[in-house]
């Protein structure tokens, strides 16, 4: 890469979000992601490494919540009726939308076949894209618990990424080598931790390379290395943007499908009933376009799918001429190769920016052409012979670009109750359970204190939207985790069937170690 490369990071995340009962919203947001982002992606991505012309590499985060969901047979029994209902219910769709409604219908239909001809095994397409050179399949916490209000208790932090690095390797087959930390979320020291785990690189917000100690000479154009020999790249703004702004990127554009107006809300509710499906609610039947972005949902014209997949082509095109730009300019200055880390959420390519994959498609048919080099995160690494060793600054990628969006007043209240439940769990996964059925009671409360540390419900209550969902969420997890520590202790007898029915509802990281959570001292501190 001598010209420099652009290395695309995505990060693939759902909380877990299993329910037992059918039609249920947290199931919607699985199901939904399957069919808009996650297959399509994968599709691309096939696609692109079929073609000898194309040489596609791409870095990517899968949590081992989202891993966990993947995996799950009884979500795998689910999905097909899930769409079918849908496509059913688009057969109503207004005249009007006939063209919108005839496109989505198709392009649903190829991704169940897609679906159907694997099985449901995206795990193993993941792999398998990965034995290719194409991914590099990054890990992250356990539950994308938000690290640096952790640790307090550092036997939390390790137990997070412990637990991912297993359960990655479990089901993916290889260890990962490195983390897309959650929320891009820094602290003094959290490399140690890092290491321990096996991982020796993450992806940072641009300023936790620019306020390091001492400056990176090259900025966010190079990787650094903390002094725990842990690499991290910093994420570059001008990237970036052009991508995932709605308001000043690509996804805005007036040809482009609105997120928003769905034909869940535009239909009578007894219409939608008929088919079993929840009215009143998105159902991810989007037939619309951004038209204008002042203009009211009911003012949205009807969705013209040629018009956006043309599109793609120009804005692929305006892109990688913007990154060549960059690349020559940096190279010039910089005197070496520079690296353009360009870090997004997955579900951007797909479920928000419908047509999303499809750009990533052109970017990686167009990149030969316009002398845009792709490579991986590890590819890079493997690429620089030396880094400069420097101490990051603290930071997320989050809004104020440090902690504050996960720490205010309407989520703080989370964090003593984080902090109550890890002390209690690392006092007793110290002393020890005498019986396997306390160390099942054990496990199980491990699980249930993971969940409730998923920064998913704190970003939620901050947004403010599904609000009570979040707070039912952190609460049942951990009422289920305090249940299980009195049963240990003996002060509280579980009533018959519910640990089995808990079990089964929670039913993840079947490896996870209580050592894990086991007193960190100076006999046994983490470097």
């Amino acid at each position: 890469m001598d010209n420099g490369a652009l290395a695309l990071v995505l990060h693939a995340h759902l909380p877990y979000v299993r329910a037992t009962e059918q039609n249920s919203l947290e199931e919607d947001w699985f199901f939904q992601a399957l069919i808009e982002c996650y297959l399509p992606l994968l599709e691309t991505l096939e696609s692109a490494a079929a073609d000898p012309h194309q040489q596609p590499q791409l870095t990517m985060g899968t949590s081992p919540t989202l891993l966990s969901l993947l995996a799950d047979q009884t979500l795998h029994e689910r999905f097909p009726s899930w769409i079918e209902a849908r496509l059913r219910l688009l057969k109503e769709a207004p005249a009007d939308r006939r063209e919108a409604a005839e496109h989505l219908n198709a392009t649903s239909e190829r991704h169940l076949a897609s679906w159907r001809a694997c099985n449901g095994n995206l795990i193993g397409r993941l792999a398998a894209l990965q034995q290719q050179g194409v991914l590099d399949l990054l890990t992250c916490g356990a539950t994308h618990g938000y690290l640096p209000l952790l640790r307090e208790h550092p036997e939390a932090v390790r137990a997070q990424l412990r637990t991912a690095v297993r359960e990655h390797h479990r089901l993916i087959g290889t260890r990962p080598l490195g983390i897309w930390l959650p929320e891009c979320a820094y602290y003094e020291g959290l490399e140690g931790f890092m290491r321990d785990a096996g991982l020796r690189y993450a992806v940072l917000d641009g300023h936790g390379l620019l306020h390091a100690k001492p400056r990176p000479r090259y900025g966010v154009y190079a990787p650094i290395c903390s002094r725990q020999g842990v690499a991290f790249f910093g994420r570059d703004s001008d990237a970036t943007l052009p991508v995932w702004s709605a308001k000043d990127g690509y996804p805005g554009d007036p040809v482009y499908r609105e997120f928003h107006r769905d034909l869940g809300w535009d239909l009578p509710p007894e219409r939608i009933a008929a088919h079993g499906l929840p009215s009143q609610r998105p159902l991810g039947l989007k037939l619309h376009r951004v038209s204008s972005q002042s203009a009211p949902l009911d003012a949205k014209q009807p969705y013209e799918p040629q018009q956006a997949l043309d599109r793609t082509t120009h804005h692929a095109q305006h892109f990688l001429k913007g990154r060549r730009r960059q690349l020559d300019t940096l190279q010039n200055g910089m005197g070496k190769p520079p690296l353009l880390v360009a870090p997004f959420d997955a579900e951007l390519f797909g479920h928000w920016w419908f047509e999303g994959p499809a750009f990533l498609g052109e970017l990686f048919r167009q990149g030969p052409i316009e002398g845009v080099d792709f490579t991986s995160l590890r590819n890079a690494l493997s690429g620089t012979p030396s880094l400069q060793v420097c101490d990051p600054c603290p930071s997320s990628w989050g809004r104020g670009g440090f902690h504050d969006y996960w720490l205010n007043d309407t989520n703080a209240w989370i964090v003593p109750e984080w902090s109550k439940a890890g002390a209690a769990m690392v006092e007793r996964c110290s002393r020890g359970v005498g019986s396997e059925a306390d160390l099942r009671l054990l496990n199980q409360a491990g699980r249930e204190l993971l969940l409730a540390q998923s920064s998913d419900w704190s970003f939620i209550l901050r947004s403010g939207t599904t609000t009570e969902l979040a707070k039912e969420r952190v609460q049942r997890h951990l009422g289920r985790f305090w249940r299980l520590m009195a049963a240990i202790d003996r002060t509280e007898e579980l009533p018959e069937g519910w640990l089995e029915e808990v079990e089964a509802e929670d039913a993840l990281f079947p490896l996870i170690q209580p050592t894990d959570w086991a007193r960190i001292n100076s006999a046994t501190a983490v470097p």
